[in-house]
């Protein structure tokens, strides 16, 4: 069904071989003189071809095209995205350390309420249970009293 390669040696092959082929001779003219500055004449290029002859000629400068802006790799909507991520990111986390030094603030005021509290609550305590033992201030010694039409004479 399918067709046998058929293989040959490498003398059957067949090579062919291309030779450039001459011009005919032509009339050759001078070239006019052309005045040219010094410091601009061009480069002279010799070039020798496979049959021997030498070909002569002026080097021909490439036009250089107009130099275009570079684009970046990367455009400038996408930077900004990521700019704008990034920024939003650093304004997250500077609001949780906020609302962390907030608590953290709330729980200190905490604390000082609640250590007022407890000497505040133990100096008073102290004046109330030092009252009954501690004999200051003006002492009364009653004695017989008469009370005479509501009045106290002693």
């Amino acid at each position: 069904m399918y067709l046998e390669p058929v293989r040959h040696t490498p003398a059957e092959r067949a090579v062919t071989a291309y030779q450039p082929t001459p011009l005919p001779p032509a009339v050759v003219h001078p070239a006019p003189v052309v005045p040219v500055q010094p410091g601009t004449v061009p480069a002279v290029a010799s070039i020798v071809l496979p049959d021997g002859r030498i070909v002569t000629g002026y080097a021909i400068e490439h036009s250089q095209p107009a130099p275009v802006a570079a684009k970046p790799a990367v455009s400038r909507t996408a930077v900004n995205v990521a700019l704008g991520g990034i920024g939003f990111l650093a304004v997250c986390g500077g609001l949780l350390l906020l609302t962390s030094f907030i608590a953290a603030l709330a729980a200190f005021v905490t604390q000082l309420i609640t250590l007022a509290a407890v000497i505040f609550g133990g100096w008073i305590a102290v004046q109330v249970l030092s009252a009954s033992g501690h004999k200051g201030g003006t002492t009364v010694n009653i004695r017989r009293a008469v009370f005479k039409r509501n009045h106290f004479h002693g």
